[in-house]
């Protein structure tokens, strides 16, 4: 009689044995898990709850009316992750945005692969899956390491591990995090880039930074002549020349975007100073020797 029963059921089909309490599947162990977990069903929306970990927190309203056509027409190409929460409820691990677009679209279901996972697992797997997007602005990569690091207990190393990158460049997100908002928001935007905010990182205060920013931007100063522009206010050491390291500053910027090679300018007082041109290699040195005597 209870093989008769458990036949039945899954001849019911993947569907079914979520939606009846006497086949319904909590754990990797419970009997008729296989059929189900990995597999990909068909989930009404209104079964499915967004997730409290993604990290995304921008949807741009075009793209998404533009998907949401899209599935209109041609219907829901890659499915979405979930994880089981309750009996017949479910919750995003991943694809918020296909989730989205079909709601626009008004399309009642949608094709889901299944996930048995607890809260830190989603947690983890919402992050990870996120951070291996293309699309991602670099301040929300920066927040999902941040995130998953705290509540999962990860070092940077153990992060780099995780989303299959050096630990250099984890450190470097992570930096972008000691911005003033006014400067992230610059990043999320587009105004700057991750190497401009990565330069600015070096900039003690936040009113300095501001400052640095708005003159990036005004300017549309290069990375090597931002890193330029940090070098000579970091290796001024005299605070009561605050104006001038400012106009120093400023005219660094101004040649390093010029000759195209990091530009310090070093005062000594009375109006006297020094100005350096750094290269990295002789093939550098040379173009930049061509450059000074007018031969390119």
């Amino acid at each position: 009689m209870a093989k008769a029963t458990k036949k039945q059921a899954l001849g019911r089909g993947l569907s079914a044995l979520l939606s009846d309490p006497n086949t319904d599947i909590n754990t990797a162990q419970d009997k008729n898990a296989d059929q189900v977990i990995g597999q990909v069903i068909n989930l009404p929306l209104d079964r499915i709850q967004v997730n409290p970990f993604q990290p995304r927190t921008h949807f741009d309203e075009v793209q998404l009316q533009e998907l949401a056509q899209s599935i209109k027409e041609l219907g829901v190409i890659q499915p979405i992750t979930v994880r089981k929460t309750d009996f017949n409820t479910f919750q995003l691990v991943s694809g918020e945005r296909r989730y989205r677009a079909c709601r626009l679209a008004g399309v009642p279901s949608i094709p889901a692969y299944v996930r048995i996972a607890n809260d830190q697992e989603s947690l983890e797997m919402a992050l990870v899956e996120n951070i291996q997007r293309q699309d991602l602005d670099a301040i929300e990569i920066a927040l999902s390491y941040q995130r998953l690091m705290d509540e999962v207990q990860l070092t940077q190393e153990m992060m780099a591990q995780r989303v299959g990158k050096q630990r250099s460049t984890v450190a470097n997100y992570l930096r972008l995090l000691q911005l003033d908002p006014i400067v992230q928001s610059g990043i999320r935007d587009g105004f700057i880039s991750m190497g401009h905010g990565k330069a600015l990182a070096h900039v003690s205060t936040p009113k300095q930074q501001i400052q640095f920013y708005e003159r990036i931007v005004a300017k549309n100063l290069s990375v090597r002549a931002t890193e330029a522009m940090v070098q000579q206010q970091n290796n001024s050491v005299a605070p009561q020349k605050t104006s001038k390291i400012g106009e120093y500053a400023t005219q660094q910027a101004a040649l390093t975007h010029l000759w195209g090679n990091p530009v310090v300018i070093q005062t000594k007082g009375a109006g006297r100073g020094t100005v350096s041109f750094s290269f990295k290699s002789a093939a550098e040195l040379e173009t930049l020797t061509k450059k000074f005597i007018g031969e390119s």
